[in-house]
């Protein structure tokens, strides 16, 4: 399978998908009830990016929303929570964390067809690769360093103060983590894979000290934040998805897998920073990044890195299995989406890998 431009076909929108279409007319009503000013006509289009919950633009002569959905069809049990989406950039609205301010939440699935929430649309630009090309070593350099910073911003609320001490357990992260995954992998799985059966029977016995309970977004990367149109900063985190209380540094080791991330060929790649000179690029080392953010913080991944890599190169898997399962199932949100399969194997490949190196036994 030839390689894709990333930046192209994963930017923009298009025409929604026949099996993600709605009415409307019913929803710019609901809008008018509900959301201060709204007025159409409205256009909605899909964007292009995303594979778990659809995501729409939103249209009017005089503003631009972006709704997210639940998709159509039958589920994994607890994904998809649209609600927990709205409630978490909420409270970080309020709090000036860089977010698409939130601006309704809706239950009734007769509106569209499903649970949904409008936000506001952030105007600047999604960078779907990781080393960035066609930028400055000099912007790369600063994106990095906004990311880090935003990260680990995140990570030092207190949950309490910020309206979220029910927003999850956070005790045991990694473990209950590592059950849900095996519990969503055997759900969605299409063929047996060792080095998966391998590491749900490894780690859950090799967990990690759990770090303070913090807010976690769970898919923490580039192509989740929208950079500022002019300068080289994060403007708003997106995808929220599998956001939740948990172990920051389970958190910021899931952000540390594109310096590890197996290159694939065609759409099932998912971006990664191997083979490319760092350095020339701007680009901090894996080191030099867990430095800023350990200073920014007070903590640090790396006594336990291997393991935390293993057990979010697992995780990723079994989300990526979910995504072929959606395949098999009809439910799937991107045309790119049955490319994915092609990275489950690799993905359990690089997790046992560092299973190995954390003292896993052939």
């Amino acid at each position: 399978m030839s390689a894709i431009d990333r930046q192209e076909a994963f930017s923009g929108t298009k025409d929604v998908i026949p099996a993600l279409r709605f009415d409307i007319d019913r929803l710019a009503r609901y809008l008018a009830a509900q959301v201060p000013g709204f007025a159409g006509p409205l256009t909605v289009r899909q964007f292009k990016g995303g594979q778990s919950n659809p995501t729409y633009r939103l249209d009017t002569p005089n503003a631009h929303y972006v709704l997210r959905r639940k998709p159509p069809g039958q589920l994994l049990p607890s994904a998809h929570a649209v609600d927990r989406e709205y409630a978490v950039t909420s409270a970080l609205a309020r709090q000036g964390f860089p977010v698409a301010p939130p601006v309704a939440y809706c239950a009734d699935a007769s509106v569209i067809g499903t649970a949904f929430y409008v936000m506001q649309f952030v105007a600047g630009r999604i960078v779907w690769e990781p080393h960035m090309p066609g930028c400055s070593a000099a912007e790369r350099n600063a994106v990095y360093d906004s990311l880090n910073a935003t990260v680990a911003r995140l990570h030092k609320f207190d949950p309490g103060t910020i309206g979220l001490a029910d927003f999850g357990h956070g005790e045991n992260y990694v473990t209950r983590q590592v059950e849900r995954w095996s519990k969503q992998y055997r759900a969605s799985q299409t063929e047996p894979i060792d080095d998966m059966e391998r590491l749900m029977q490894w780690l859950p016995k090799n967990i990690p000290p759990a770090g303070p309970a913090r807010l976690v977004h769970g898919d923490f990367r580039l192509d989740n934040v929208i950079l500022d149109a002019h300068e080289p900063r994060v403007a708003a985190v997106l995808d929220w998805e599998l956001s939740t209380l948990g172990d920051p540094l389970a958190d910021f080791s899931y952000h540390l897998m594109k310096w590890h991330m197996p290159p694939a060929d065609g759409s099932a790649t998912t971006g990664s920073l191997v083979g490319h000179d760092l350095a020339a690029l701007g680009i901090p080392s894996l080191d030099h990044y867990a430095d800023a953010y350990a200073a920014r913080t007070g903590l640090d991944p790396r006594p336990y890195l291997p393991t935390y890599l293993a057990y979010n190169f697992f995780r990723l898997a079994a989300i990526f299995q979910g995504i072929v399962g959606r395949v098999r199932d009809g439910t799937a949100t991107s045309e790119h989406a049955p490319a994915k399969a092609a990275m489950v194997r690799p993905l359990a490949r690089k997790a046992w890998e560092f299973a190995r190196t954390a003292g896993a036994a052939p």
